[in-house]
């Protein structure tokens, strides 16, 4: 399944245009977008979606390498956190530093939400100057907490492989509801909820219901 979001899906260029040109005054060049790879080993990362697409390959590194990954979160890592690349850009696994700095990148911003997998959302903005101040830093953080919602809505729509019925089936399930219930919720028969969980689990590849709503946590669906 592709997990990186189609370039050409214009509601999020949109949104993606409008917040570069919101970040002009912090002289921000690019939005990366990290997510969970449920089809994988938890840890694994994919790009969910990077604006302009011509940094994709940069943020494929970066999310091959361990930076950021699964062991901050466990070390309680903040969710969180400014950098100036070159002042990080030596020891092992951090080769995506010098593809961003040499796309003219000086320092980045992170920021996590968490999923309930586990795993996380991770929004990185990357700027061409170095932020000389943690007021620099929070007021970046603020604009991606107080905006990501709607970015967040509109990447599950253009990631979903999923019908409206077989999400709204998922989503029941997920709230603990059988296909009885779920079936008197919809105002239909449980064997129609049931038809909607099958075909749910094919496309996420599941083999069970636990695991397709797994996988939709994953990408974000609910």
């Amino acid at each position: 399944m592709q997990l990186t979001v189609d370039f050409d899906n214009s509601a999020l260029s949109a949104q993606l245009e409008e917040w570069m040109e919101a970040l002009k005054p912090f002289q921000v060049g690019a939005v990366l977008v990290l997510g969970p790879n449920p089809f994988v080993q938890p840890q694994e990362r994919a790009v969910v979606t990077v604006y302009p697409p011509r940094l994709l390959s940069a943020g494929q590194a970066l999310a091959k390498s361990p930076d950021f990954g699964m062991a901050w979160r466990e070390s309680a890592g903040p969710l969180a956190a400014w950098q100036h690349l070159i002042k990080a850009a030596w020891g092992e696994g951090t080769g995506w530093r010098h593809l961003w700095l040499a796309h003219g990148f000086q320092s980045l911003v992170r920021v996590e939400f968490p999923l309930p997998t586990g795993s996380a959302f991770e929004c990185y903005l990357f700027c061409t100057n170095q932020l000389q101040h943690r007021e620099q830093a929070a007021a970046l953080t603020w604009f991606v907490m107080s905006m990501w919602p709607l970015l967040s809505r509109t990447l599950a729509v253009a990631r979903s492989p999923l019908s409206p019925r077989e999400l709204q089936c998922l989503k029941l399930a997920f709230q603990g509801l059988t296909a009885r219930e779920s079936g008197e919720a919809l105002a239909c028969s449980e064997r129609t909820v049931n038809y909607h969980l099958a075909n749910a689990m094919q496309k996420l590849k599941a083999n069970s219901k636990a695991t397709a709503i797994h996988r939709a946590c994953s990408l974000g669906l609910i």
